[in-house]
């Protein structure tokens, strides 16, 4: 086998701008990757190795000439692909394991096929609500709940708090808790003095969980808050990253949080993911995975993958519309379900490759 890697930058742009605690987002940087076997002519396997600015682990200068670089070892034969996913950081992981599978798969754009993949089943999805005013964030939840959706998100930490306290409480009153699940996400909003508190004050309207009230790195702090937090407490920012199974079963055994929400591209891909998961499992910790704001290409390789588990869950796969030029896919949202219509085609725009 005679692998050649080539990829190519992407600016993807946002209809209106994403707000969230930590800033607000017009447009978007990722980079695809295509795999391919100089002995298997026509057979291309893609992924998007779907770089965060201010959130990755591998937010670097330089992150496009370390991709090249890796690129051209693979391709030169200095090292294989296995060796490239080991040196690989958490988003160029992503990619390239996407990549493979794909490949692997003969290049469909399945790569962790399953029912689901071949049309026969739907994911459910949480409908996420953006940052904004106290208005349009009201306008948006209404908008949500009218499309169908049982399971809201919303992101908090942006307008004055007793504002978000009263949009939860606008929600429950005419939604009780069996009717609508009701998440939020403060993106380490909270500090450690005030956080007990604004759980307290949100408590009474029936809270799903809440993701990363404070910000991750305060091991100490985010332990005690999920101790005493009346709200269960998931972990988001605070898995970014590559760690050894011993780190993972370290951190999650120290804080004992009531979830981890999995974002393959900013956890280690999909290899590190499967490790979160077994390692949650095995301490009683549950899971669900979500999009990082990747293009179509990263969303369907989420989405497959979480496909292939047995989880029944909302999962946070819902930010495939939120771009104007997003890549052409089979990929359909209707209402709270997320579906792979197999009547639809892929559509690739020709794009510059380099090598």
């Amino acid at each position: 086998m005679a692998l050649k890697i080539e990829y190519t930058p992407y600016r993807l742009f946002f209809k209106m701008p994403a707000i969230t605690s930590r800033s607000v987002m017009h447009d978007k940087e990722t980079y695809f990757v295509r795999l391919h076997d100089t002995d298997v002519p026509g057979v291309y396997g893609m992924g998007e190795c779907a770089i965060f600015r201010g959130l990755c682990s591998d937010d670097t200068p330089d992150y496009e000439a370390r991709l090249n670089k890796l690129c051209r070892l693979v391709n030169m034969g200095g090292i294989s692909m296995s060796e490239a996913l080991m040196q690989a950081s958490s988003s160029v992981r992503f990619g390239l394991e996407t990549a493979f599978a794909d490949f692997m798969s003969g290049g469909l754009m399945k790569p962790f096929a399953s029912p689901w993949s071949e049309g026969r089943t739907s994911i459910i999805i949480n409908g996420l609500v953006w940052m904004g005013t106290a208005t349009q964030m009201r306008d948006r939840i209404v908008e949500k709940i009218n499309a169908g959706f049982r399971c809201i998100k919303l992101k908090i930490g942006g307008i004055n708090f007793d504002q978000e306290l009263e949009l939860v409480k606008f929600i429950r009153k005419s939604f009780p808790s069996d009717k609508l699940e009701i998440r939020l996400d403060a993106n380490g909003a909270f500090t450690a003095d005030n956080a007990l508190k604004r759980l307290d004050a949100l408590f009474p309207y029936d809270i799903h969980s809440i993701e990363q009230p404070i910000r991750q790195g305060q091991f100490k702090e985010m332990a005690g808050i999920c101790k005493q937090s009346p709200i269960p407490i998931a972990l988001d920012e605070e898995l970014i990253g590559t760690f050894s199974n011993d780190y993972k079963l370290s951190l999650l055994g120290e804080i004992k949080p009531h979830y981890i929400v999995l974002k393959p591209s900013l956890c280690g891909g999909f290899s590190d993911a499967d490790n979160w998961i077994s390692v949650a499992e095995s301490i009683g910790i549950k899971w669900w995975a979500t999009s990082a704001l990747e293009s179509n290409i990263g969303l369907n390789a989420i989405a497959q993958w979480t496909a292939c588990h047995d989880t029944k869950v909302p999962q946070g796969l819902g930010t495939g519309a939120l771009y104007t030029n997003n890549i052409v896919s089979p990929l359909v949202q209707s209402g709270q379900s997320l579906r792979y219509d197999v009547s639809k085609q892929w559509n690739i725009p020709d794009l510059n490759w380099l090598k």
